[in-house]
């Protein structure tokens, strides 16, 4: 019998042109304007906003932090987890340095760091609201303060920090909370038996475990997870305790929201489905998968898999938006997915990319990879402009800007990205994302490695084993691996055949392999000093439909090729969109257009076009009278790179 041994994954090298450009975006752009954001010094608009709560004069939170430390005097402003978009920021720059060394950013962030630490209490407590306006409240308001979750935050950052830098002080600031925690946290005597409103501490200590080792983290996680709706009126207690007026409510209208919403009803092991804001229930179950892998509960990790396959069946746009309603930024019901007032935060996007990689971790399935790569391609990186400056909070599937200006129902939809939000949790988080993507590309799980996200990388383990991948993906379906295996260390190797390729060509050292798909992948032996692979993907555009539960989308179709999926807008165009008929067997042709919005496939869809009715024709008509038509093309782009021109509508669903 053959014994596999898995290398170590050491470093990957991301060579995509696709993902180089934006995580050079992220190095050369994204990271200098929001690090002048956050520091009051870019001229910025945040009065379109859609969710500003009224914090719309700028970011101030390095003032914050400055005033906490005792450099600066005034009160603090913004949200109390207003800290957080520093945090985010300080992750995403630190995996910047895995791939791009910039020794004036590191001075920027390692003053940053000590900044921090300068912040932090005695005791390790952190979070600027409460230590510069309301020190006597801390912890006494978990529904509403996000105290956990701001630290949560930073400990990811710092975890991330030391990881790539090696700053002990970093990391040190980082334990010193979990431990501040730790001593407040808990069911012994005088400690508090409760958990922040919004999860999010779950994951961060599961990374800290993961970096130091250090058992009490995992420990405190899995106490937050089991502690979560075994008292569901724990917070309302806290609240009569704290003051029952809302003039004490940390955030305006916060109480109003069931226990449901906070995942807080019942024990995470009797929630059958996930219920309210979207962003808490990804971070809640990227924690839960945390957890479960490393201490093997079985009730959190059946609830891992409720909770999936509730969202992705049931609940999730084409894109791998998740949340449907502006109320709550929350998940609604089952086959509810309105496209013209579809919220699909880009946390959320983002919270499910980190939810299906550690599920990857835990079962080898094709679905958690398919849904990152949707994440990847569509519905996360749709939150960002191409120049890097300008972010989207929601993200629709159909807009129009004289809907969102009439309508105050569809306010919320912005079709133009802003400068920066009131609340900018999503910036900072899609770019974290984007400069750990080459995280993101294999999982090591057992005795395989799967290389899972077809992004062009090199690949170096262990063993001296090394993984080379190269492509022109997403818009070409030719994926060429190389292995390097000098000293012969026998794996396997599973490369993932997504669900949107129908049919596959398979070459292994240049000759042809029927290989059969085992839950979504591919599986060879490696044992030699080299081996080629070659796979070809079925790239065809697709017409798709949706379930016919999903009454939003009946009687209409999306174009979607490979990953990609496409949208209609209004600058390629005649309007309104919705005059457009596209058949199932539409014929379709595809061509790639280096010039176009910095380089993206085009398909053009055969289509029918209905002559509008004038401005004085009846509002109905019998619908026995003939409607003019004429045959056209519909220009299409890829979702994710609508609003980067001039303001009008877009379609994601088109009529049939």
């Amino acid at each position: 019998m053959q014994v596999y041994t898995t290398p170590k994954l050491n470093k990957v090298k991301v060579t995509s042109d696709f993902w180089k450009r934006y995580r050079e975006l992220v190095v050369k752009e994204v990271l200098p304007y929001q690090w002048k954001v956050m520091n009051d010094e870019a001229d910025i608009s945040i009065s379109e906003d859609p969710q500003n709560n009224g914090q719309d004069k700028n970011s101030h939170a390095i003032a914050n932090l400055k005033i906490a430390a005792g450099e600066m005097k005034g009160h603090h402003y913004g949200f109390p987890f207003q800290d957080t978009d520093v945090y985010k920021w300080l992750e995403a720059a630190a995996y910047s340095f895995g791939y791009h060394p910039n020794p004036d950013l590191k001075k920027i962030t390692d003053n940053l760091i000590d900044l921090i630490a300068k912040a932090q209490d005695d005791d390790g407590y952190l979070s600027t609201y409460f230590q510069i306006d309301a020190p006597e409240r801390k912890f006494k308001r978990l529904q509403q303060s996000h105290e956990l979750y701001t630290m949560g935050h930073y400990i990811e950052a710092g975890v991330a920090y030391h990881h790539e830098t090696g700053n002990e002080k970093a990391l040190d600031i980082a334990k010193r909370m979990a431990d501040c925690i730790d001593r407040n946290f808990g069911l012994e005597e005088g400690k508090i038996p409760g958990y922040d409103g919004h999860p999010e501490i779950e994951l961060a200590l599961s990374r800290l475990y993961e970096e130091t080792g250090e058992k009490r983290y995992l420990d405190l996680a899995h106490y937050f997870l089991k502690q979560r709706g075994q008292d569901p009126a724990f917070f309302e207690k806290q609240i009569k305790a704290d003051g029952d007026s809302t003039d004490r409510d940390l955030i305006p209208g916060m109480r109003d929201f069931k226990r449901e919403y906070y995942l807080a009803a019942e024990p995470i092991k009797d929630q059958k489905v996930p219920h309210g804001h979207a962003v808490r229930v990804v971070y809640l179950c990227t924690g839960m998968a945390y957890v479960a892998r490393y201490t093997g509960d079985k009730d959190l990790l059946a609830a891992c898999d409720r909770f999936w396959n509730d969202i992705v069946k049931r609940q999730m746009y084409i894109t791998g938006n998740i949340g449907q309603t502006t109320t709550g930024e929350a998940f609604t019901y089952d086959y509810d997915l309105p496209n013209d007032t579809d919220y699909g935060e880009t946390c959320a996007s983002v919270g499910m990319s980190f939810f299906a990689r550690q599920m990857l971790n835990i079962h080898a399935k094709g679905e958690y990879a398919d849904v990152l790569e949707k994440e990847l391609f569509n519905g996360a990186l749709s939150g960002m402009a191409l120049d890097g400056k300008h972010f989207f909070y929601v993200n629709p599937l159909e807009a129009d800007p004289v809907a969102s200006k009439g309508n105050p129902g569809k306010s919320h939809v912005l079709t133009h990205r802003a400068d920066w939000f009131g609340c900018a949790c999503c910036p900072a988080n899609l770019a974290r994302l984007i400069a750990s993507v080459d995280e993101y590309l294999y999982t090591v799980n057992g005795d395989t490695i799967l290389s899972h996200q077809f992004i062009s990388n090199d690949a170096e383990f262990d063993d001296g084993l090394k993984i080379s991948q190269t492509n022109h993906f997403p818009w070409s379906g030719d994926i060429h691996y190389e292995i390097s295996d000098p000293n012969e260390k026998s794996f396997k190797l599973g490369i993932r055949i997504p669900s949107w390729s129908a049919n596959f060509d398979l070459e292994v050292n240049g000759s042809q392999k029927d290989l059969p798909v085992e839950d979504g992948f591919i599986y060879l032996h490696v044992d030699g000093k080299s081996l080629t692979i070659d796979l070809k993907l079925d790239m065809d555009v697709k017409i798709m439909r949706a379930s016919n539960r999903v009454s939003a989308d009946f009687g209409k179709v999306a174009v979607q090729r490979g990953p990609i999926v496409y949208a209609a807008e209004q600058a390629d165009n005649q309007a309104p969109l919705s005059l457009y008929e596209v058949a199932n067997d539409a014929k379709t042709d595809y061509h790639f257009d280096e010039k176009l919005l910095d380089g993206v496939g085009v398909v053009k869809v055969a289509a029918k076009r209905q002559k509008i009715d004038s401005d004085d024709a009846p509002l109905y008509v019998d619908s026995s009278k003939p409607v003019e038509s004429e045959a056209t093309d519909l220009t299409m782009i890829p979702y994710y790179a609508w609003a980067n021109r001039e303001n009008g509508q877009m379609r994601v669903w088109l009529n049939q």
